[in-house]
């Protein structure tokens, strides 16, 4: 996990630190049933004996008891953990959104912004709750359950030294060949979310000039392109469990060959022997949960690479430590101005630019489609920033604003309106959120929106 995102665990870091506590608590009662259960059928039951049997039955309740409490709690403790970690993550990325400026925007797209907030945090979230419960829980089973083994029979222990490198590295190359495919569907999924939110917000236009089967074509190829990466990652993936099944038989016939020859010579009891494949099971399903967990951290990696570039954003445009907070008035002036989206060296769509409109001037900017009018009138606001030159409010350069001063002594009335999810009255309140009615009555008749409403 990237440290820069971790810091989003904020108030959630104790069910973070409680989960795997309580995993390995949970760990500790596992490994020792098999042990109590060794117990059972060499003492007690070879022997005859009732009242050791029922204490240590007891006993073996009572562990198994508190084995089902931790792992509950800890379940719970995970799901709280890591459903925080994702809500702070996704609060943390829209508040930077806010920050940006439109060229940062256009740096990452709507919809490449759309799925890091979704597809690529759940991602992270699922990761992370499997690493803070499995993650935890794996590497403990595995050492405890071997030690365990070790105190039974040592020569028996060995075969899991030689077993556990060989799946470990088996692992890592498949994990490593599997997450350039992993990256890349990603990348491709911010195109097909950009396709799907063309199509349905130009759906009128899509109708009106019979294109549905074009959309539908270009829609099934990205899709189709999607799909092609997720099966070759997914089919180098699907070799873990035949690895993991190849492994695990192995160790277990050899531990049943090693373990009843010593049974024969009476080296080892027929209870040890049933616990120690207990450990092996619990060893190697321990195996397969790191992979499991590999498999989704190796998912998660490339979505938390995107995260972090949205984190790690800087924005164009930053408010100066005395920046003025009040406009003198209402002149507007453009000195030489240069823009072009692209930066230094783009094509430039505005070119040496001067204009001075005193304050209460009416002007008209007359031109054709794509001639730049929107984006001169972007430049007052500082929506952009001019490439050079300047651009003046009442005299004063808008890069020494406070950005949200400027925007709130310059209005604009854009060609393409959206209406945001909630009533008429509250889209209207949008420019003053304490307006009162007579004030939303009064700006309804000076749109002439007035009649339309009350209809």
């Amino acid at each position: 996990m990237n440290r820069k995102l971790l810091r989003s665990v904020r108030e959630y870091k104790r069910e973070s630190f409680l989960t795997p506590v309580l995993v390995c608590l949970e760990v500790l009662m596992e490994v020792l049933i098999p042990l109590l259960m060794a117990k059972i059928i060499d003492v007690g039951i070879m022997e005859g004996d009732m009242a050791y049997i029922i204490k240590m039955g007891l006993l073996l309740i009572v562990m198994a008891m508190l084995a089902l409490a931790f792992g509950a709690k800890a379940g719970q403790l995970g799901a709280i953990a890591s459903s925080g970690y994702a809500k702070n993550l996704r609060h943390d990325i829209f508040y930077k959104i806010q920050d940006f400026s439109f060229g940062n925007i256009d740096h990452f797209s709507t919809s490449s912004l759309v799925t890091r907030l979704t597809t690529d945090i759940t991602n992270v979230q699922m990761a992370y709750m499997m690493t803070i419960r499995m993650l935890a829980r794996a590497p403990i089973m595995i050492i405890l359950s071997w030690i365990m083994t070790m105190t039974i029979n040592v020569k028996v222990a060995m075969i899991f030294l030689v077993a556990i490198p060989v799946l470990g590295f088996a692992l890592i190359f498949i994990a490593k060949t599997a997450h350039k495919y992993f990256v890349q569907v990603f990348d491709e999924y911010d195109v097909l979310n950009n396709t799907v939110q063309e199509n349905v917000n130009a759906a009128r236009v899509v109708k009106a000039y019979v294109r549905e089967d074009h959309e539908i074509e270009k829609f099934h190829g990205i899709s189709g392109i999607v799909f092609r990466l997720f099966t070759k990652a997914e089919k180098i993936v699907a070799f873990n469990n035949p690895v993991m099944m190849l492994v695990m038989y192995s160790v277990i016939i050899l531990i049943v060959l090693m373990g009843g020859k010593d049974i024969v010579v009476g080296t080892m009891e027929a209870g040890e022997l049933t616990s120690v494949l207990v450990y092996a099971l619990q060893i190697l399903s321990s195996l397969m949960i790191v992979s499991f967990v590999f498999v989704l951290n190796m998912i998660a990696g490339a979505s938390t690479d995107r995260i972090a570039e949205v984190l790690d954003e800087v924005p164009e445009m930053q408010n100066k430590p005395d920046a003025v907070m009040e406009a003198p008035n209402g002149d507007i002036d453009f000195e030489n101005v240069d823009f072009s989206y692209s930066g230094e060296g783009g094509a430039l769509s505005l070119k040496k630019v001067n204009l001075h409109i005193k304050s209460g001037q009416t002007v008209g900017i007359i031109g054709g489609t794509g001639s730049a009018k929107s984006t001169l009138v972007q430049l007052i606001p500082r929506l952009y920033d001019a490439t050079r030159g300047c651009v003046k409010v009442g005299g004063v350069d808008v890069r020494d604003y406070n950005l949200e001063a400027l925007r709130d002594q310059v209005s604009m009335v854009l060609q393409k309106n959206v209406l945001f999810t909630g009533t008429i009255y509250d889209n209207i309140r949008w420019g003053d959120e304490n307006a009162s009615d007579e004030e939303v009555q009064r700006v309804c008749k000076l749109a002439q929106a007035d009649g339309f409403i009350q209809e």
